[in-house]
């Protein structure tokens, strides 16, 4: 009897889509005119840069403004707009541009993919999640090229706009400012207002996530009709971007003028949600500082949103149900409502992997480069956070200590449990169950 054909499941093509967009980035970034010198950009370079791209993180190992063509940096700026919205809602929008009908199999793909509550609509989902995406991204373009064509010149004011808004909103960090000096970010904007803005309000726009917006757009200012995750996603992310912001601000950037350290506090707390742009140097930063970025990157934005990380709604999740057992407890709830017993085991089980690949990720490097772990540690979590800054150091390193973070890049991207679920076999229900016996914990 011949053997059937195994079906691939969501979070297997899920990840070889992100695969295949990686490699093709990679072999484009390759050829000579990619590179502003003529010269082919060896493969393990171009490949680093664009797994940092697609999974919207922006470590990198070459500047971007001084190694890549035009050519380049338009390549780098698809990829980062497809990492951004994801591989299936891309391939989704192509299909249904071309008038292709969509099967119940790849809206069931979809919804996976972008975390949808329910099958219907999903489709209906990704035209908003494309017309939100381009409202925000040109906005922020034509804002953003008010200041870069005084500048840097019309044209490349334009592209400047272009690219750092794309760049922003896809919480990307991916910059052009090595024109001024090489790997410095937006640390030339540290006091200009509008610039320091308009890029965090893009960071927020795409880091709170197209669920969310849904949800806003459907009910506006009826904030008692928004959907738990909603009000859960929109509390926890305005905390993790204010308290930071003060921590920053009474403790950090002491040497600073009062409207630098104003706007660069408050930048470091915006940024460091996976977005990968910086205003001030890192390595100033005290010990105690660092371990708030490092909690910062770690946490990410929203589900179904453009940033990385372990997301908002695992750490909720899990302050609040150690609230549940202070208060002996039964459930987790917000707002009145409970959090059923999965979502809470898999928020544990996110927040271990996280935890895991960020801390064997930061030893390996640590004794491979003969670096301390802090800094190691910073870089790992900004690699499986998909944020992107950096204590300088990512262009130094190694082979191995590279495929490390580019490896950290990918997980976080695609998501640590789908590669879980991607790699384990589908879950096959038996009726059985294993005797309980009770264990002391704590």
């Amino acid at each position: 009897m011949p053997r059937r054909k195994k079906k691939l499941s969501s979070p297997q093509i899920i990840l070889l889509g992100f695969g295949g967009v990686i490699v093709l980035g990679s072999l484009l970034l390759t050829l000579p005119f990619a590179a502003r010198d003529g010269q082919s950009v060896p493969y393990f370079d171009a490949l680093f840069t664009a797994v940092s791209a697609v999974c919207v993180t922006g470590l990198v190992v070459r500047d971007t403004a001084c190694c890549w063509s035009g050519f380049g940096q338009a390549v780098l700026l698809l990829l980062i707009q497809v990492g951004g919205m994801g591989v299936v809602t891309c391939a989704v929008l192509i299909a249904s541009t071309a008038g292709q009908k969509i099967s119940l199999k790849q809206r069931g793909l979809m919804q996976d993919a972008i975390s949808a509550h329910k099958l219907a609509g999903v489709v209906r989902l990704t035209g908003f999640i494309v017309t939100l995406t381009a409202l925000f991204e040109l906005t922020g373009a034509a804002l953003l090229c008010c200041v870069f064509c005084r500048e840097f010149g019309f044209w490349q004011g334009l592209w400047y706009g272009l690219f750092h808004s794309v760049s922003a909103f896809c919480n990307a960090g991916f910059d052009l400012m090595g024109a001024k000096e090489p790997f410095s970010s937006l640390t030339s904007f540290v006091s200009h207002p509008a610039v320091n803005l308009i890029v965090m309000l893009l960071i927020i726009m795409g880091g709170i996530g197209f669920l969310t917006w849904e949800d806003v757009r459907t009910n506006r200012l009826r904030v008692r009709r928004y959907r738990m995750q909603t009000k859960v996603v929109l509390v926890t992310s305005g905390l993790l971007l204010v308290l930071p912001a003060v921590y920053f601000y009474l403790f950090e950037f002491q040497n600073l003028a009062p409207g630098e350290r104003f706007w660069g506090s408050l930048f470091q707390s915006v940024t460091a949600r996976t977005a990968g742009f910086n205003t001030l140097d890192f390595s100033t930063l005290s010990e105690g500082g660092v371990g708030v970025m490092i909690l910062l990157m770690l946490t990410g934005g929203a589900p179904g949103s453009t940033a990385g990380g372990m997301k908002v709604t695992t750490l909720a999740v899990m302050a609040a149900t150690a609230l549940a057992v202070f208060r002996r407890r039964e459930d987790t709830s917000f707002f009145g409502r409970r959090v059923d017993e999965d979502t809470v085991r898999s928020a544990m089980a996110i927040l271990t992997l996280y935890l895991s690949l960020f801390f064997f990720g930061g030893l390996i490097i640590s004794r491979v480069e003969d670096l301390p772990l802090l800094t190691c540690l910073f870089e790992t979590a900004s690699a499986v956070g998909t944020v992107g800054v950096t204590m300088g150091i990512t262009p130094q390193l190694g082979q191995l200590s590279r495929c490390v973070l580019m490896a950290l890049m990918f997980c976080g991207r695609v998501g640590a449990l789908t590669l879980v679920f991607a790699a384990l076999s589908e879950k096959r229900g038996t009726g059985a169950r294993l005797p309980r016996e009770k264990l002391i914990v704590g």
